[in-house]
């Protein structure tokens, strides 16, 4: 459908914005698990400032790196090691947050990345993982690099206001965090299953209908409101 549309008949000046809000939307639904890691990492440091600012230049290089990412892909899909490499840290993250011990009566598991000169690194790397599983398939199928560009560019600026928002919502609901790190173990699987057997590999349809019942799960239950935290709001 969507090739059928590119290919149609409408002129430049109707084409081009089409385009951007179809790359929109995707990039909106397909980088929710990318943002909810990169929220679980930034929330972790106390100053919502710093929060900000780890955010912010973590993305910047993240996005440095997306471009380079992009412009070699044709180059990066020949080696498998590199998906590798991905794949084991996506499923490092997510065994060192469901094997940290109990630090607090709110919150289980943590991360541990609570400086922000460890968070900006982390969001950039986890930012180039995810990438891994999405430009590389997307320079695969595509005709025009510059498409490619300006989809790299929308998800990073996606990612920065979806991780804002995470933060909030991982204060909010009781078991979205745990949810996120599952989301991430699927594509650290899916990079892990396309380096043994790519025959295998969950198709899209698939990995977007269990991260999104994970998500429902994610956003199913409420944590409990503290009367002090609304005191001081009030």
């Amino acid at each position: 459908m969507l090739d059928q549309i590119l290919d149609s008949s409408l002129s430049l000046s109707l084409k081009t914005p089409l385009v951007l809000l179809i790359l929109i939307a995707l990039e909106a639904v397909l980088s929710a698990d990318n943002a909810i890691a990169l929220a679980a990492i930034a929330q972790e440091i106390e100053n919502p400032k710093d929060q900000r600012y780890a955010l912010n230049i973590g993305l910047l290089i993240a996005y440095v790196l997306r471009m380079i990412l992009i412009f070699t892909a044709t180059w990066v899909i020949k080696y498998w090691q590199f998906e590798l490499l991905g794949a084991i840290y996506l499923l490092w993250l997510v065994f060192k947050y469901f094997t940290s011990q109990e630090t607090d009566e709110e919150k289980a598991h943590r991360l541990g990345f609570s400086s922000l000169w460890q968070a900006i690194p982390m969001i950039a790397v986890t930012d180039l993982a995810f990438s891994l599983d999405s430009v590389t398939t997307a320079i695969a199928v595509a005709d025009d690099l510059w498409l490619v560009l300006v989809g790299g560019t929308i998800g990073v600026i996606t990612l920065r206001f979806l991780a804002g928002l995470f933060i909030r919502w991982l204060e909010e609901f009781t078991h979205l965090e745990d949810a996120g790190l599952v989301t991430v173990g699927l594509v650290g699987l899916r990079l892990l299953l396309r380096v043994i057997n790519p025959e295998v590999v969950l198709p899209e349809w698939a990995m977007i209908l269990l991260v999104s019942a994970l998500f429902v799960w994610g956003f199913s239950e409420r944590k409990p409101s503290n009367p002090n935290i609304e005191k001081t709001r009030d």
